[in-house]
């Protein structure tokens, strides 16, 4: 599998991850839904098996469950994978999802994610969300720490947006960002992703088929029966008048797709690897055949005829 350089950093990471919060399971504000636990550790070996080679998680997720169904995935795994993961969201005993900057709440997550994943260090450890936006120098600080001490080998942010990657720039260098970034959401593309580029910040993009809406396998019957916990159920994609808009963006993917023998999932991936400030893509797996599906799109290109007629696509779209 294609790999490419993760900003100024010696990680050589190929273009496609394995996202791993479907793997957290339900049961918590946040989640993807329910998981077939039988499928989790069997999707993270397709993946590395097909050459992926970093997984990326957070301790959000499940609430520490997905980072202890890494750890199992991995034992015993040669050569093992880069393993990246966040801080930031921290949860209550009856599981409230809070947001937290301060230095001894971020060194306490970092030492159980170390404990969760079975690891001695974390190769990127991410700020999840720059919340509260107050103590973003504070909480750099000691991600910048941790670093020094060896805990982590390499540190980033993800949602940031410019002046809040100037910020933390200021006490330690940002290795990577990772922003959402999919045909339908492109808010990155003005400043955020051109700004990296000249900073040579690594780009690890989630989401790139937008929550699943991409895959080709989406359909409104199959959104208004989303499970309630399920989060994107409050995402405006997901809502009309977009969602039907979005569906017919999908039907103009599945053509491009059909003369590759492609589907619409993978042309919508492949967009988002054609911006050069993207080093890597997160593609959520919840089962082996789902990597079976998705990974020969790390070898796929589309061409500038293309891309320009997805590009009028989304002009056309817009002006409805």
């Amino acid at each position: 599998m294609q790999k490419r350089d993760l900003g100024t950093s010696d990680l050589r990471i190929s273009v496609l991850g394995f996202g791993a919060w479907a793997i957290g399971g339900g049961g918590w504000m946040g989640s993807m839904g329910p998981q077939n636990e039988a499928d989790s550790i069997p999707a993270i070996h397709a993946a590395l098996d097909h050459g992926m080679n970093w997984i990326d998680t957070a301790a959000l997720y499940g609430l520490g469950h997905s980072e202890e169904v890494i750890a199992r995935a991995l034992q015993g795994r040669s050569p093992r994978p880069y393993v990246f993961t966040k801080c930031e969201r921290v949860w209550d005993s009856e599981g409230n999802i809070g947001a937290s900057l301060k230095a001894d709440s971020i060194r306490r997550e970092c030492e159980a994610s170390l404990r969760r994943l079975r690891v001695d260090v974390i190769d990127l450890y991410q700020i999840h969300w720059p919340e509260p936006d107050e103590d973003i120098e504070e909480g750099w600080t000691e991600m910048a720490r941790l670093q020094q001490q060896g805990k982590v080998r390499y540190i980033g942010v993800s949602n940031f947006s410019v002046s809040q990657m100037k910020r933390a720039q200021a006490i330690a260098p940002i290795t990577s960002l990772q922003p959402p970034y999919s045909l339908v959401t492109r808010q990155v593309e003005a400043e955020t992703l051109p700004y990296a580029a000249k900073e040579n910040v690594g780009v690890i993009i989630y989401s790139p088929m937008s929550a699943g809406l991409l895959t080709g396998e989406m359909t409104k019957e199959r959104v208004a029966n989303f499970a309630g916990e399920d989060w994107r159920r409050n995402l405006p994609n997901f809502h009309e008048p977009k969602l039907s808009r979005n569906l017919r963006l999908v039907e103009h993917l599945r053509a491009i797709g059909k003369r590759h023998g492609r589907s619409p999932g993978q042309v919508a991936i492949a967009w988002t690897l054609a911006n050069p400030a993207v080093t890597g893509a997160i593609v959520g797996f919840r089962n082996p055949q789902q990597v079976e599906g998705l990974v020969r799109t790390a070898d796929f290109r589309l061409s500038p005829e293309e891309l320009q007629e997805i590009g009028t696509v989304l002009k056309q779209e817009a002006a409805a």
